[in-house]
C-alpha cells in the first residue's frame, strides 16, 4: 500500500495521432470515480528527474511506423536507456503500461513491451499486468482497454483504499465537463490573434502539383518563405495547423441548431485539469472560431465519443442503439455504422437527430483538431529561411460512396502563392554521418522521399559526394517525384539514383519494387555496408521497412557470407547505433 494521504497518481501519455491522450484522460475519468486525484502529462512535458519521487504512475504508450516510440516520447526513452542508471532507482516506484498498437505490424506494441521490461530492470513494481490493445480487434482498442481497466481499477484500490464513508462513482454517470463556458458578447477579438508559442509565420511562396495531370494522386510541391532566421536539419518535421473549410463550418453548426450562437464569445473555464484542452486556446472563442480551427467534426469517431452520446439523447430509440454499439454484442454493428465506413461525428450526428450536446461538453465529445507533420522536403543550408515539403493531398470515396477529403492536406491544396499561415518545426530522427565521406543510402518510395530531398541537398551543400537514393512510384512519366532533379544530381556522379517503376512492367509481370532494386544490388550494397554506411528508410510504415531490411540482410548473407542469425544481429547493432534510421508513418 502506498502511503499518501492526496490519493494522487501520475497519467504519463506518449501519442502521435491523439488516441494515448483519449485513453490517458478516460483513465483519469475512471480514477476519478474511486476518488483519486490524477495529473495526466504528454511525456516531453514531464521532467524525468522526478520519476524518482513519484509513487505510482500510469503509462499509456501508442506505437509508430514498425514498432517505434511516439517522438514525444525519444528523449524519454534515450534516458531511460542509459547504461550508468542504478538497478535500483526506481526502488520506490509503482506503474503499470498499457500500449498501443496493430498485430497487421511485426512488432506489436514494442515501445510499452520495452518500457515495462526497462522499469522493471530499474526495480520499479508492476501493480497490474501490461494492457495491449490491438487495432484489428472488432472493438479496436477497447477490446482490451476495457477490461484492463477494470484490473487496473482493482489494483489502484488495493494500493489506495476507499476513505471511510466513500462510495465509488457509478459506471453509469456522466463525468463532470472539463471546462465552463459563459456567453460573453461584449468581448472583442483581436482582429490579429498572436503567434502560436514554437511556430513562425510563414509566406506561401509555391504550391505546384508535381504528378501528371490525369494520374489518380495529387502530389504537391510547396516552397514557404520566412522572415525569421529559422533552423532545422534534416529529418525534421513541419507542423502544419490546418483550418476547417467555411462551408463545412456553416454545415456543420447549423446540423447542431448552433447558428444563432455561432458568433458569441464564450469565456472558457478549464474546471477539469486531468482532461486537457487544445493548445493555444484563447480565453475567449466563438463556436466558428472553435470548430474552424480547434475542434475536429470531421474525425471518425472514438468509443468514448458514443458513451457521451448516449448521455445527451432524448430519444428511447436512440438510447437503445447507442446501449448496443457499446455492447460487446454489438461490436461488429457499430464496427460496420462507423469505422468500416469511415463515417464521421458530422455525419453520426446528423442521424442522432435528437442528441443535443451541452456547450460546456463540447472539449469532451469533440477532439482536438490536431496539427499535422509532414517531412521537409529541403536543407536549410540550400535554401535559407525557407521550407519545401513534398505532400499527397488525400481524397478518396468512402464504402458508402461518400467523397472524403483529408482536413489538413485540403487545407494546404486551397493555398495560394503570398497567403501567410504559421508553420512549427520539430526535431526528426535522422542524424547524418559527421565524416563527409562516410556513404548515405537512402530508400524513399512515393512522399518518402521528402527526408531524402532533404538529406541529399544537405549532403552535396556540404561536399559529400557517396550518395544513394532509391525511389519508388508506380509510373516514371505519372508520379516520379523530382525526377529531373535527380538525374541532375546523378550525372555530375554525386549521387547513384535507382528507381523502381511497380505498374509500367507488362501486365502480369511481376511488379519491381524499392527493395528488389536492393536485393539486385546486393554487391554494391554490401561493400557500403563496410564502409560504415548510413540507411535512411523513409515511407508507409506497413510492409515496406521490413522488406528493406530483409535485402539488407541478403547483402550480408550472400556477400558477407554471414549466417543468417548474424545478418540480423548486424542490422539490429546499425539500428541500435544510429546507423539505421526509420522515418516512417503508419
Amino acid at each position: 500500500m502506498v502511503e499518501d494521504s492526496e490519493r494522487s497518481v501520475l497519467i504519463l501519455y506518449a501519442t502521435e495521432t491523439g488516441t494515448a491522450q483519449d485513453v490517458a484522460e478516460r483513465l483519469a475519468r475512471q480514477c476519478r470515480r474511486i476518488h483519486l486525484t490524477c495529473r495526466v502529462l504528454s511525456t516531453d512535458k514531464y521532467s524525468l528527474s522526478d520519476l524518482i519521487s513519484e509513487p505510482l504512475v500510469l503509462f499509456v504508450i501508442s506505437t509508430t511506423g514498425s514498432g517505434a516510440e511516439p517522438r514525444s516520447m525519444t528523449l524519454m526513452w534515450k534516458t531511460l536507456l542509459r547504461s550508468d542508471l542504478p538497478p535500483d532507482l526506481f526502488d520506490d516506484l509503482s506503474f503499470a503500461v498499457f500500449g498501443l498498437g496493430d498485430t497487421a505490424y511485426e512488432k506489436f506494441c514494442w515501445p510499452a513491451k520495452k518500457l515495462c521490461r526497462r522499469l522493471l530492470s530499474l526495480g520499479a513494481t508492476e501493480i497490474c499486468d501490461r494492457g495491449e490493445g490491438d487495432d484489428q480487434d472488432p472493438l479496436g482498442i477497447d477490446g482490451a482497454l476495457g477490461s484492463w481497466m477494470d484490473k487496473i481499477m482493482q489494483a489502484l484500490l488495493l494500493t489506495y483504499p476507499l476513505p471511510d464513508n466513500v462510495e465509488i462513482i457509478p459506471a453509469a454517470a456522466i463525468p463532470a465537463a472539463r471546462v465552463t463556458m459563459v456567453e460573453d458578447p461584449s468581448f472583442i477579438t483581436s482582429s490579429s490573434p498572436p503567434l502560436n508559442p514554437g511556430f513562425y509565420s510563414a509566406t506561401v511562396k509555391c504550391n505546384n502539383r508535381i504528378t501528371a495531370g490525369d494520374w489518380y494522386q495529387d502530389v504537391r510541391h510547396f516552397e514557404f518563405d520566412f522572415d525569421d532566421d529559422i533552423r532545422y536539419s534534416p529529418g525534421d518535421v513541419a507542423v502544419i495547423r490546418p483550418f476547417a473549410l467555411f462551408s463545412d463550418v456553416g454545415s456543420f453548426l447549423r446540423t447542431m441548431d448552433w447558428l444563432d450562437v455561432a458568433d458569441v464569445p464564450f469565456r472558457i473555464t478549464h474546471t477539469m485539469t486531468d482532461q486537457s484542452l487544445p493548445e493555444h486556446l484563447p480565453e475567449a472563442v466563438s463556436p466558428r472560431v472553435l470548430f474552424t480551427q480547434y475542434l475536429d467534426f470531421n474525425a471518425v469517431p472514438r468509443r468514448s465519443f458514443f458513451e457521451y452520446l448516449r448521455h445527451f439523447t432524448s430519444d428511447e430509440l436512440e438510447r437503445e442503439k447507442l446501449d448496443e454499439f457499446l455492447s460487446r454484442e454489438g461490436a461488429d454493428d457499430l464496427y460496420d455504422y462507423c469505422y468500416r465506413v469511415r463515417r464521421t461525428i458530422h455525419e453520426v450526428l446528423a442521424e442522432f437527430r435528437h442528441v443535443k450536446i451541452p456547450m460546456e461538453y463540447i472539449f469532451d465529445v469533440f477532439p482536438p483538431l490536431r496539427p499535422r507533420q509532414f517531412s521537409i522536403a529541403s536543407s536549410v543550408k540550400r535554401f535559407p529561411s525557407q521550407i519545401n515539403l513534398c505532400v499527397a493531398i488525400v481524397k478518396y470515396r468512402t464504402k458508402l460512396k461518400i467523397s472524403r477529403r483529408g482536413v489538413c492536406t485540403t487545407f494546404l491544396a486551397s493555398l495560394k502563392p503570398g497567403d501567410k499561415m504559421e508553420i512549427g518545426l520539430q526535431k526528426g530522427l535522422i542524424n547524418l554521418p559527421a565524416d563527409n565521406n562516410t556513404p548515405v543510402i537512402c530508400i524513399g518510395p512515393g512522399t518518402g522521399v521528402a527526408p531524402m530531398r532533404a538529406v541529399i541537398q544537405e549532403r552535396l551543400h556540404m561536399g559529400a559526394t557517396n550518395n544513394t537514393l532509391y525511389f519508388g512510384c508506380r509510373s516514371a512519366s505519372k508520379d516520379q517525384h523530382y525526377a529531373s532533379e535527380w538525374s541532375s544530381c546523378a550525372s555530375t556522379g554525386n549521387l547513384a539514383y535507382r528507381a523502381a517503376f511497380s505498374r509500367d512492367g507488362p501486365e502480369g509481370t511481376k511488379r519491381t519494387y524499392v527493395q528488389d532494386l536492393l536485393q539486385e544490388d546486393a554487391e554494391r550494397i554490401w561493400g557500403l555496408l563496410q564502409a560504415g554506411a548510413y540507411v535512411f528508410i523513409s515511407g508507409s510504415a506497413n510492409k515496406m521497412p521490413a522488406a528493406v531490411k530483409s535485402a539488407l540482410c541478403f547483402a550480408a548473407e550472400t556477400y558477407g557470407k554471414l549466417e543468417t542469425s548474424a545478418a540480423a544481429e548486424l542490422i539490429s547493432a546499425m539500428e541500435a547505433k544510429g546507423q539505421l534510421i526509420e522515418e516512417c508513418w503508419s
